[in-house]
């Protein structure tokens, strides 16, 4: 597999994965409920994605979800529709990369009401479009601040995120938050991102000797390919 996968799977079984994937709507004839979610990641980065009711908030746990509301729960179908009207009539975006996720969260604004501003005034556009599917309920925005269980507040920045795993390099320091997949830790004289999705398949040992990271690191910035929305409307 390549050092830089994040799937735990090769090229071919990851495909044949996507096969039986809702996300790739490859199963159009799922039976159960689906809610559809307005996410806010940071400042201009809010997307809309959809999750099977009965999962509850997991999925946007796995995101790594700074905040988030309910917009809307029916039909798989209706649910998928409700996401393209929102991309097409708002342009809200139906993925935001992590690149950008882990470049903002040591600088987010330090009140939940500063931080759910974004998705409820979204929120208010979504559900008055005309044309909302009827089969799909709408939901009241309740917007959930994942701040504090992730370990936000007060977070230094990161210079840069681990870019793959390499026999005989390591990373030793100080767990200071973890969002989604991504484990932030204060490594000797910076703080770095390690994306736990880089690590099944490796054997992971205690570290030994002086707190630091030997593995190679991406730098974020523009240099690295990062940018930021300055907003959505």
């Amino acid at each position: 597999m390549p050092g830089r996968s994040t799937g735990a799977r090769c090229e071919e079984c990851g495909r044949l994965d996507r096969a039986h994937s809702v996300a790739a709507d490859t199963i159009a004839d799922d039976p159960r409920p689906y809610h559809v979610y307005l996410a806010w990641f940071g400042p201009g980065m809010v997307k809309v994605g959809i999750t099977a009711e009965e999962r509850g908030s997991a999925r946007l746990l796995e995101q790594g979800a700074v905040c988030f509301s309910w917009l809307g729960l029916g039909p798989l179908m209706a649910a998928r529709r409700t996401e393209e009207l929102l991309r097409a009539a708002l342009q809200v975006p139906d993925r935001i990369p992590y690149a950008q996720k882990r470049a903002v969260r040591s600088r987010l604004p330090a009140s939940e009401a500063e931080r759910a501003a974004e998705i409820e005034a979204l929120h208010a556009r979504a559900v008055g479009l005309a044309q909302w599917p009827e089969s799909l309920a709408r939901k009241p925005c309740e917007v959930v601040d994942h701040a504090g269980v992730f370990g936000l507040d007060g977070l230094p920045g990161a210079g840069g995120a681990v870019s793959e795993l390499v026999a005989g390099g390591g990373v030793r320091g100080e767990l200071l938050a973890a969002a989604g997949p991504d484990l932030h830790l204060a490594a000797g004289r910076e703080v770095v991102v390690l994306d736990t999705r880089l690590m099944p398949g490796w054997e992971i040992v205690p570290g030994v000797g002086e707190d630091g990271c030997t593995f190679p690191v991406r730098e974020f910035g523009e240099a690295a390919g990062i940018s930021v929305q300055d907003g959505l409307f």
